[in-house]
């Protein structure tokens, strides 16, 4: 049974929302944990082969000028297939970040075996308090450290695994020893109302 601490978790800067528009990575940043422990991370600006928004320049701070020079999606990507390896996934708002990677994946042919799941589904169900679930706004309702940097990859990746980890400790202080990852996937499936009950049928 894979401990939901030892994860990949990644996010996406892209061109626009969706892969099936023509949309495009811009920069992957992941973190990889073992044990709730970081052990490695990754980070990489790709070149899409076209231009992007002044729109999304100004939201991510990523420029064409610093696009021009990066390496291509397609080389990027192939190097994050081999540092994900069959490990599972989490993002924040997952949807989004695995119809990219999918589509990413699909153009050079590769893979992946490991699953998605969605901190910011999780954090519904445990955080149902907090006013908002926006990554900036958990990080700042759950005093998660951070230096201020949102819309990069690696920084909103780093912020992420904390608040993942955070929300694993809690479960463990329900009693709830070495959350599954399994486990976290069905808290983000489960009604608000309803998830305290299943929480309560895995403590110890």
């Amino acid at each position: 049974m894979a401990a939901a601490n030892s994860v990949i978790v990644l996010d996406f800067e892209t061109t626009g929302l969706s892969p099936n528009m023509g949309d495009r990575a811009i920069e992957i940043g992941a973190v990889k944990l073992i044990d709730g422990e970081v052990v490695d991370t990754f980070q990489q600006l790709m070149n899409p082969g076209f231009r992007v928004s002044s729109f999304i320049e100004g939201y991510t701070g990523i420029t064409n000028n610093m696009l021009a020079g990066a390496p291509s999606c397609e080389e990027v990507m192939s190097d994050f297939n081999d540092f994900i390896g069959n490990d599972n996934l989490v993002a924040h708002n997952a949807s989004f970040d695995k119809r990219f990677l999918d589509a990413e994946f699909e153009r050079i042919n590769r893979s992946y075996q490991g699953e998605f799941a969605c901190s910011l589904l999780v954090s519904r169900r445990l955080n149902q308090e907090a006013p908002s679930h926006k990554l900036g706004d958990l990080v700042r309702y759950m005093n998660i450290d951070n230096d201020g940097v949102f819309h990069r990859a690696l920084a909103d990746s780093q912020m992420t695994s904390k608040l993942w980890l955070l929300m694993l400790e809690d479960m463990q202080q329900q009693g709830i020893h070495q959350p599954s990852f399994s486990l976290m996937q069905k808290v983000s499936k489960t009604s608000k109302a309803t998830v305290g009950k299943l929480l309560q049928q895995h403590t110890v």
